[in-house]
Formats: structure tokens, C-alpha cells, sequence
């Protein structure tokens, strides 16, 4: 395990794609999901839940969105669909951070979504530290209700984002950061 100074001070995004196996061990999944659940969580509400998406789960979940993506595309070609089928599949392992966040008497939706957000983000902190990598993305499938309804997702659902994990093919290069006294005030 690597020092959490340098863990954040090092992570980077790794594009889905350039995710390679093996497969991360149950107990890898379970450490990380446990890890990803230690966030602020004001009223003890859980306001977030993972789906997991590993092995042939990934393409059967991607033939999900392939469908969507057929009946709302007609036109679209058989490489386009196959395209869409794997969406999933680019990485050894897939986590969806479900967001629950809903109506409360007194903790607001904002709080609830932001934990969830917390969630996604301790998920991608937790990938690095052990030495994976990950992305934290949504694409056009994160917000159709189509899919949304495949995944088993409650009609106040809401996708946070896909986090997809595995081991870089290469050291990923860092970008530019914005300079602090560009987004740095003081009061």
C-alpha cells in the first residue's frame, strides 16, 4: 500500500481502454467497496449504492445499453452496436455509484448526492492506493432512463458515475493543473 500523500498527490485518470487484467480478487472488490463506503454521510442515511460489473456481467449489461442504443438509433451499423455492447467490458471491473439521494425532513438532496459523489471519488482514491487504476466517467448511458430501468435502478435513482478499475497497460502521464491563484480566494 502506498502513502496517502503521495496516493493523492499522484492520481491520474486512466482512460477505460488502456485497463488490462488480470481480474481484481473478490476480496480486492470487497476492500475497495468497504473503503469507498467511509464517506461523510450527514444523518447515517446511505444515500449511495454500488452495482458491480465484472467478468461476463460486463458484456451482459453492455447488450442492455446496445439495446437502448439500437431502438434509438435504427440506423445505427453492427460495428456502432458492438461499440456500444462493450461499453462495460473495457475494463476488468466496473462499479456504478448509485445515487439515492432524495427528499428528507432534514438532510438536503444536495448533502445526499454530494455523499455520493464522496463515494465515487474515495472508490478511484481507494483503486490507486492499492496500485489499480481507474476513470470515473458517465456517458450517454448514465442518464437513460432505458438503461437506468435495466440496471434495477429506482425511479429517484441516479447514476454518480461508472468507475472503471484494472491495471494500467503504462505509467499515465500527468496534465496540466490549474495554478492555484487561479482558483484560490481568500475571504
Amino acid at each position: 500500500m502506498r502513502d496517502a500523500i503521495e496516493v493523492l498527490k499522484t492520481r491520474r485518470s486512466v482512460k477505460p481502454i488502456e485497463l488490462a487484467g488480470p481480474p481484481l480478487t473478490a476480496a480486492e472488490v470487497d476492500a475497495l467497496l468497504a473503503i469507498a463506503s467511509r464517506v461523510p454521510d450527514h444523518g447515517k442515511l446511505t444515500p449511495w449504492r454500488f452495482i458491480v460489473f465484472q467478468g461476463e456481467a460486463r458484456l451482459a449489461a453492455g447488450e442492455n445499453i446496445a439495446a437502448v442504443f439500437k431502438a434509438a438509433h435504427p440506423e445505427a451499423t453492427a460495428d456502432q452496436a458492438d461499440f456500444e455492447c462493450k461499453r462495460l467490458a473495457r475494463a476488468p471491473l466496473v462499479v456504478a455509484v448509485v445515487s439515492r439521494a432524495a427528499p428528507h425532513a432534514k438532510i438536503p438532496e444536495w448533502e445526499q448526492a454530494l455523499s455520493a459523489g464522496a463515494a465515487a471519488m474515495s472508490l478511484v482514491l481507494a483503486a490507486h492506493a492499492y496500485g489499480f487504476a481507474a476513470s470515473w466517467i458517465t456517458e450517454w448511458y448514465a442518464y437513460d432512463r432505458n438503461v437506468l430501468d435495466a440496471f434495477g435502478l429506482a425511479p429517484h435513482e441516479k447514476i454518480a458515475g461508472f468507475v472503471h478499475i484494472g491495471r494500467p497497460e503504462r505509467p499515465p502521464e500527468d496534465r496540466p493543473r490549474p495554478p492555484l491563484n487561479e482558483i484560490v480566494t481568500y475571504f
